[in-house]
């Protein structure tokens, strides 16, 4: 038995609903992926703030008309799962997801999307997925950031080393210090 004409309206809100709010929607061709499979490959989408959704393309459409995202109309033909990125996930770590899991299952062609509001073609999807991460990127920031602030804490160092030294070899010397610098003085003044 199919879906009611209630239940499709219930997708082409729910799909339109999610593609409004992502900040960038992939397409893929499913063929071949089984059920544990499309588990997995939900459970490493989730870790990229994304979700993975299998939905009739006539429904996607309708949805992309009611949400403003008619470019994604252009890749929905054949059998089409849809990725959509929150606003608070990671793109680059969504298409990594799907590379990854192509590569270790060989299923899941990817067929293109949106990342914002730009149509993204799947050779772009493969050149975000060698991206590094968000997380990646503000730890490399970090340590770009923490390099010089090193370099100047080492460079203190060493000059208060340096300075100490130079202290106590001038208090070695009798030049200060407490009784033995006034005593030295005084003694060279009779």
């Amino acid at each position: 038995m199919g879906l009611t004409r209630q239940d499709k309206e219930k997708v082409v809100e729910e799909v339109a609903a999610q593609l409004a709010e992502s900040q960038a929607v992939f397409a893929v061709d499913y063929r071949g992926i089984t059920v544990a499979q499309a588990q997995e490959l939900r459970t490493k989408l989730a870790d990229a703030g994304a979700r993975f959704r299998v939905t009739k393309n006539t429904l996607a459409r309708l949805a992309a008309e009611r949400a403003g995202r008619e470019a994604l109309k252009e890749v929905l033909v054949g059998p089409t799962a849809l990725t959509f990125v929150a606003p608070d996930g990671d793109p680059v770590l969504a298409a990594k997801a799907i590379a990854t899991f192509r590569r270790e299952h060989d299923v899941l062609e990817p067929k293109g999307g949106l990342l914002g509001e730009a149509v993204v073609d799947a050779a772009e999807l493969a050149r975000l997925a060698a991206l590094p991460g968000r997380e990646q990127l503000v730890a490399q920031l970090v340590g770009l950031v923490a390099m010089p602030l090193t370099g100047v804490a080492r460079g203190l160092g060493q000059l208060l080393g340096g300075l100490a030294v130079q202290l106590e070899q001038i208090r070695e010397r009798g030049l200060i210090g407490g009784a033995e610098a006034g005593d030295a003085a005084a003694g060279g003044e009779d």
